[in-house]
């Protein structure tokens, strides 16, 4: 079973914000490369948004129920860190006192 299977148990949406060009960006732009077919083939109808702007700071934003969200920053991560730090955020439950 993929560990992606599990991802909208809490969360109702993800948003990653990357760059294009800037070397801190470099691991979401793999991870989206590498890892978001296979997010999108376990969660078809799971939404995922995807924001390049020129020299943004890479972070990922989780919204949750009730409109709360929740930011992780990505900045100068690897691939495999971005897929963890998301992978926590899909299992965090939120809770009113968490921004």
């Amino acid at each position: 079973m993929s560990a992606w299977r599990s991802l909208s148990t809490h969360l109702k949406e993800i948003r990653l914000h990357l760059s294009q060009t800037a070397p801190g960006s470099q691991g979401v732009r793999e991870f989206v490369k590498n890892t978001y077919p296979a997010i999108k083939r376990d969660n078809p109808a799971f939404p995922i948004l995807i924001r390049e702007a020129a020299n943004v700071e890479a972070r990922v934003f989780g919204r949750y129920a009730l409109g709360l969200e929740r930011k992780v920053q990505l900045e100068g991560l690897t691939e495999s860190e971005v897929a963890s730090r998301i992978l926590e955020l899909a299992q965090t439950k939120p809770s009113a006192t968490q921004h």
